[in-house]
C-alpha cells in the first residue's frame, strides 16, 4: 500500500496550487482563450427568435449604438427574465460598473463568414439584474448569461443588446466612432448568421485587451497610480437612453419621459427595424 508523508503530501499540494494558479493568472494576463468556432447566433431574449419581446428601440450609428428589447407584458413586467448569450464564445467581461451601464456582460464570439474568413465580434448585454457568468467563461449559444433588470431603477426594465466590430472598445464607448465601422446593427447582423459552419477546431480569441471603464490602458497597465491621460467618457443625452458610458445623468425630468415611453410600449425603430 503506497504512503504518503506529510511532507510529500504538503509538496504535491503546493504542486497542484501553483498549477491552479498558473493557469489563472494565464487566463487573467494572457493574450488570448482557445474558443472553437460560432455556429450560428440567435437572439438573446426568448430564444432562440425572440418570442415574446418586441424592439423597443433600434440601432442608429452616431445615436443608439444598440437595441433595446422589451417584454411583451409591456411595463416592468419583463424583470428578471433569462437573458442569453447570442452564441458560442468567451466571457470578456462580467462586472457592476454603475453609471450608464449597471450590470453587464461581453461575450466574444470568434466565427467564419460565409466567404470563409474568420471574424470576430463582441455581444454586450447590459443593465443586467444579475449576472449569471464570470470572466474568461466559455459559454454556449442560447447558455443564461444574465437576467433583465433596467440598472436598479435608471431605467424601465429593458435588456441594451450591441454587437461590435471593435474588439476594443469594452465599456469607454466615447473614445471610438459612433458609427457602423465600430458597430453592427444586432438585428442584421444575427438574421444573416443564424446558420455558420463550425468544427472542433479551436482558434486564439485575444482577451483583456481593452481598457477598465473611465481609463485607458496605458493607465491601466501602470497599476492605477497615474491620473494623466485617462479617459473619461463625457456625457451627451444621445448615448445614455437605453444604456452608455455616462459619467454624469440627465434631469430627473428626462428620466421620467423615457420611462414613461418605455412603460407605455412605445417604439422608436432603428436602421434594420425588421426581424
Amino acid at each position: 500500500m503506497l504512503r504518503f508523508r506529510p511532507a510529500w503530501c504538503f509538496m504535491l499540494w503546493l504542486c497542484a496550487a501553483s498549477l491552479l494558479l498558473t493557469s489563472d493568472t494565464a487566463a487573467q494576463s494572457g493574450s488570448s482563450i482557445r474558443v472553437r468556432l460560432a455556429d450560428g447566433f440567435d437572439y438573446p431574449v426568448g430564444k432562440p427568435d425572440a418570442a415574446g419581446y418586441y424592439k423597443a428601440r433600434g440601432y442608429w450609428p452616431n445615436g443608439h449604438l444598440g437595441e433595446d428589447w422589451n417584454g411583451d407584458g409591456g411595463g416592468d413586467s419583463d424583470l428578471g427574465d433569462p437573458i442569453y448569450a447570442m452564441g458560442r464564445g468567451v466571457v470578456i467581461f462580467s462586472q457592476n460598473i454603475g453609471v450608464g451601464w449597471g450590470n453587464c456582460i461581453l461575450v466574444r464570439h470568434v466565427f467564419r463568414e460565409q466567404d470563409g474568413r474568420i471574424a470576430m465580434v463582441d455581444s454586450l448585454y447590459a443593465h443586467l439584474q444579475e449576472r449569471k457568468v464570470r470572466l474568461h467563461e466559455l459559454v454556449e449559444k442560447g447558455q443564461l448569461v444574465g437576467t433583465m433588470g433596467g440598472n436598479n431603477g435608471m431605467y424601465a426594465v429593458h435588456l441594451h443588446f450591441e454587437v461590435r466590430k471593435n474588439l476594443h472598445i469594452g465599456m469607454n464607448r466615447s473614445s471610438f466612432a459612433r458609427d457602423s465601422s465600430n458597430y453592427h446593427s444586432p438585428t442584421a447582423f444575427i438574421n444573416v448568421r443564424r446558420v455558420l459552419s463550425s468544427s472542433m477546431q479551436k482558434y486564439d480569441v485575444p482577451v483583456n485587451n481593452f481598457a477598465p471603464y473611465g481609463r485607458s490602458l496605458a493607465d491601466a497597465g501602470s497599476g492605477g497610480s497615474r491620473s494623466a491621460g485617462v479617459d473619461v467618457p463625457a456625457f451627451s443625452a444621445s448615448n445614455a437612453v437605453g444604456g452608455g458610458d455616462a459619467a454624469a445623468q440627465p434631469s430627473d425630468d428626462f428620466w421620467s419621459r423615457l420611462k414613461a415611453k418605455m412603460r407605455g410600449g412605445e417604439v422608436t425603430p432603428g436602421l434594420d427595424d425588421k426581424r
